[in-house]
């Protein structure tokens, strides 16, 4: 059963009924990234014959079951929320937007959910889009929607959910820098993560509500900032860092929760592999008395809803002759995780350059460039379809080339390497040319012994460079390259250039050659 959204009377009203040691359970998903599919331990769709094996993890037939039995467990005090990025990631995508995501988080009652930066992926149209389809509120405290006509007044900045009469707010931020991952234009304008939550949790408490939820799309590192500088905060939920907090796995990040500043944090890694499940007991000041759960793997043992499974199946009937095109073989897997390709050089990273580089080579281009960020999934053993492509590069980028200066580039592996520490997709991926970062140093100083080839490079020289639309475009903060010389973005898609690369080259052997030296590794 969903929670009743309050209007602002009804929260004053309800205010003197407040029980002591009240329970409360919250659900939670984040990063959900279009994997209405199983996936295997790559993140990658499973074969079905791999999840008929019990090898497989999530997709949405597991994530109904789980979510049913979980609300069955919890009783009536239960709230289901996600933290954004439900957009981009699959096939699923490309052929439907974000009328899939609507329609089973429809289906699954869900009671709030955070604005994530790729619900901006195609642009605020895509969420209007969304926005029509949902029957429950969607949230941003920090962004001001009000100069685009298809979404003002529609994301709200926070919301009061009745739970059986007990009231609990929820607010919502969104990562300031979503204008250089994503594509909300001009018209949705960004402020500050702290100053807005600060001010919708005052809003709220002087309003009588005493249970607050920052449900947040800011990445953990960000989440702890919120957790210091944010008051009257009783719990953060988190996404887009694709963070696990969790008790039972030993490679986790954190303990869950993380409790930062007195303020509990929880966060369920990404692509529906977990649902979050945390339990909180509140007493009559709206004080959190005791808080305990852990994600719940959703793994072989969690039974697939046979509903969601036949509609899925329905649903993927357009794509399954483009997904199941084999394109080559790779001898073993190829390396895609976002730990190691937003860190240091990566297999996917040199196949991806690579094969960006040889596509233009002819045409002068010295220089691949990708930002880590791009790369979302590693790709296993055997036979490359051109859906585990697809599930690699999903946002339909086109290769672009155009001339740059030596130290237009130098800036560029400097913005690459400037939040390594937080995980940054901006982090530079390169071919034909190398060079060395000491993460230690100061954001500016951190690149050294650039090589263009085997030569040192000038940074009065122009190089000719190669990289996808969006890097060309400014995004990830590639703003040296939004003036290049001599600039056409309108070549193939990268996936289609990557699965020539491969069929030219199989079995493919993945690689790391020493390209990109990190100092103190």
């Amino acid at each position: 059963m969903k929670a009743r959204i309050l209007t602002t009377t009804c929260a004053l009203a309800l205010t003197a009924g407040t029980a002591q040691a009240w329970d409360l359970t919250i659900l939670h998903t984040n990063d959900f990234h279009d994997r209405f599919e199983p996936i295997n331990a790559y993140d990658s769709t499973c074969a079905p014959e791999d999840n008929e094996a019990g090898e497989c993890f999530g997709g949405i037939a597991r994530m109904v079951t789980a979510i049913e039995a979980a609300r069955e467990e919890a009783g009536d005090n239960v709230l289901l929320l996600d933290a954004g990025d439900q957009f981009q990631g699959s096939l699923f995508f490309t052929e439907y937007g974000g009328e899939i995501s609507a329609e089973f988080m429809n289906q699954l009652g869900y009671d709030a959910m955070a604005v994530g930066n790729h619900e901006f992926d195609n642009g605020p149209e895509g969420l209007a889009e969304f926005l029509d389809l949902v029957d429950f509120p969607v949230l941003s405290a920090n962004i001001d929607v009000s100069q685009n006509n298809m979404l003002a007044d529609r994301v709200q900045k926070s919301v009061t959910l009745d739970v059986n009469g007990e009231q609990v707010g929820v607010i919502s931020v969104l990562a300031e820098d979503t204008p250089e991952t994503s594509s909300p234009g001009d018209t949705v304008i960004f402020s500050s993560i702290i100053d807005a939550a600060q001010a919708q949790v005052d809003a709220l408490t002087e309003q009588g509500v005493n249970k607050i939820v920052l449900l947040t799309h800011v990445g953990f590192p960000a989440d702890r900032r919120l957790a210091e500088e944010v008051s009257d905060v009783d719990l953060i939920i988190g996404g887009h860092s694709h963070t696990l907090l969790s008790n039972e796995d030993e490679d986790a990040a954190g303990s869950y929760p993380t409790e930062v500043n007195g303020v509990p944090i929880v966060t369920a890694y990404a692509y529906g592999k977990y649902l979050g499940e945390v339990k909180l007991t509140f007493d009559d000041n709206g004080e959190v008395t005791q808080i305990s759960g852990d994600p719940i793997l959703l793994d072989a043992s969690v039974a697939e809803d046979e509903e969601a499974v036949a509609r899925i199946e329905e649903l993927a009937q357009p794509l399954e002759e483009l997904r199941n095109e084999v394109v080559a073989e790779t001898g073993s897997a190829i390396e895609g995780s976002r730990e190691v390709c937003r860190a240091g050089e990566c297999q996917m990273g040199n196949l991806v350059t690579d094969a960006m580089l040889d596509r233009v080579s002819d045409q002068g281009v010295v220089i691949a460039f990708q930002n880590g960020g791009g790369l979302r999934a590693s790709i296993e053993a055997g036979e490359v379809t051109m859906g585990d492509v697809y599930t690699v590069l999903p946002f339909q980028n086109t290769l672009s080339t155009f001339e740059v200066t030596g130290q237009d580039l130098i800036d560029a592996l400097e913005n690459g390497v400037s939040q390594m520490e937080e995980g940054a997709g901006r982090f530079p991926q390169v071919s034909g040319m190398s060079f060395t970062v000491d993460p230690s140093a100061e954001v500016g100083s951190r690149i050294s012994e650039v090589m263009v080839g085997d030569e040192a490079i000038d940074p009065e020289a122009t190089y000719a460079v190669v990289s996808n639309n969006y890097v060309r475009n400014g995004g990830d903060g590639y703003s040296m390259f939004v003036d290049a010389e001599n600039a056409y973005d309108f070549g193939p898609d990268v996936a289609e250039v990557v699965a020539d690369y491969l069929a030219d080259n199989t079995p493919y052997e993945p690689y790391t050659d020493g390209r990109i030296t990190v100092m103190g590794n």
